[in-house]
């Protein structure tokens, strides 16, 4: 292959630690200027790159200026939710191709979540296809942990570790409220299909911490009325109830509770519905129920967005499946993904490996039903063990003023 241009971009929701991800790409491409001539970036994912935003990442960010990405959240070239037609006969495709060989690109890199790795999957079958030597390859990125063939997914172990603090601190709160009358807290946290997020909400059980209460996942239908029979029991033995609720759980007949309330009108470009309300419509259902005083909490955007509550491992592994994608195309991989293989739990240890994008697109890794109780209100054991090495660690940001400094886009 001879020297040719490498291109990388963003797409879906953001992460804490997505921008350790680029660093990865972006660092590494620059290590091969045998191979790659320059190293650019889409601005606002493929959706820009049809646009014409490209930015020459030597430019944009020259010398130690790079290094600021690997503490930086949400996503720094801008993303997108950009859906490529099913029809590879479509005319987009052959308009992306022409736009890649005028820019003499030989390298294309795409950090995402389910619906980026569709993206992957779509142009490196045209690639096939048409005989193209571009080599396409996908990076995990998720807070959702969804995606499968990898034991985790950069950004995760971020959330999840956010989440956790969070939830203690939500705990404490609550039991400086409640010396006389009772308090139901809903906590609402991210999670349409999988309810990995939440489950890490039992993180907060700690010795001087009791953790939530209940624990509900979308993996399992929620049962209302049982629901409100487990709070009225809990309010005979104590006066502060936290529970833990994903904002996708479904009653049996499939609807998402969210909806009783109103939710989910809006659909994105990948027909997925906004899940909002989840917390509130339980909390005020609560309310009226028992009459007691109830409050929800919804984590929202600050689970993917808190670098501050970075993990470690969790930075240092986006940085690995970014360089690891560069070294496998290198070697001549294309329409495959980077992976995280789990070598070792005690001492943890992980590692990069690569697996075929097309079986990982457009399927979903849920929370095994064995790693919750019999009831299907809290996390076991297991799913602790499996997620506790990947919030360890911290990554301190470069402060100014007291607040962290963050790199930023000049547009």
């Amino acid at each position: 292959m001879s020297r040719k241009n490498l291109i990388v971009g963003q797409s879906g929701g953001p992460t804490a630690v997505i921008n350790s991800s680029l660093y990865g790409v972006v660092s590494e491409g620059m290590r091969h200027p045998e191979a790659i001539e320059h190293v650019y970036g889409m601005i606002n994912g493929i959706e820009g790159f049809l646009n014409g935003t490209v930015l020459d990442f030597a430019e944009a960010l020259p010398g130690e200026k790079l290094d600021g990405l690997k503490v930086t959240p949400g996503a720094y070239l801008g993303s997108c939710r950009y859906k490529l037609p099913e029809s590879l006969e479509d005319p987009v495709y052959p308009r992306l191709f022409k736009k890649f060989e005028e820019m003499n690109i030989g390298w294309f890199f795409y950090i995402g979540g389910n619906d980026s790795m569709d993206t992957v999957s779509k142009l490196s079958r045209y690639a096939a296809q048409t005989g193209s030597d571009i080599r396409i390859l996908g990076e995990p990125k998720t807070i959702d942990n969804d995606l499968i063939h990898t034991d985790h997914t950069p950004g995760f172990g971020s959330a999840a570790k956010y989440i956790g603090a969070s939830t203690k601190e939500v705990i404490r709160d609550a039991l400086g409220l409640t010396y006389k009358k009772e308090m139901i807290t809903i906590i609402e946290v991210m999670g349409r299909n999988a309810g990995w997020l939440t489950g890490a909400t039992a993180l907060a059980k700690t010795e001087e911490c009791e953790g939530p209460d209940l624990i509900y996942l979308p993996e399992v239908p929620f049962d209302i009325d049982a629901f409100l029979s487990k709070i009225k029991d809990l309010l005979k033995e104590k006066k502060s109830i936290i529970v833990a609720v994903s904002e996708g759980i479904k009653l049996p007949d499939g609807r998402y509770v969210c909806e009783l309330s109103g939710g989910g009108d809006y659909v994105d470009a990948f027909g997925h519905k906004q899940l909002t309300g989840t917390a509130a419509y339980l909390a005020n259902f609560l309310g009226a129920e028992i009459g007691c005083k109830t409050r929800a909490v919804e984590f929202s955007t600050l689970q993917r967005s808190a670098s501050h509550m970075a993990s470690r491992v969790d930075i240092n592994e986006a940085f690995m499946v970014g360089g690891a994608a560069v070294k496998a195309a290198d070697e001549g991989d294309s329409g495959k993904m980077v992976v995280i293989d789990r070598v070792s739990d005690d001492p943890y240890m992980s590692a990069a490996g690569i697996y075929d994008v097309h079986k990982i697109a457009n399927n979903e890794k849920t929370v095994p039903r064995a790693w919750l109780n019999e009831t299907a209100d809290y996390v076991t054991e297991e799913f602790i063990n499996y997620i506790e090495p990947l919030i360890q660690g911290d990554y301190p940001p470069f402060m100014v003023n007291g607040l962290p400094q963050h790199l930023v886009l000049k547009k």
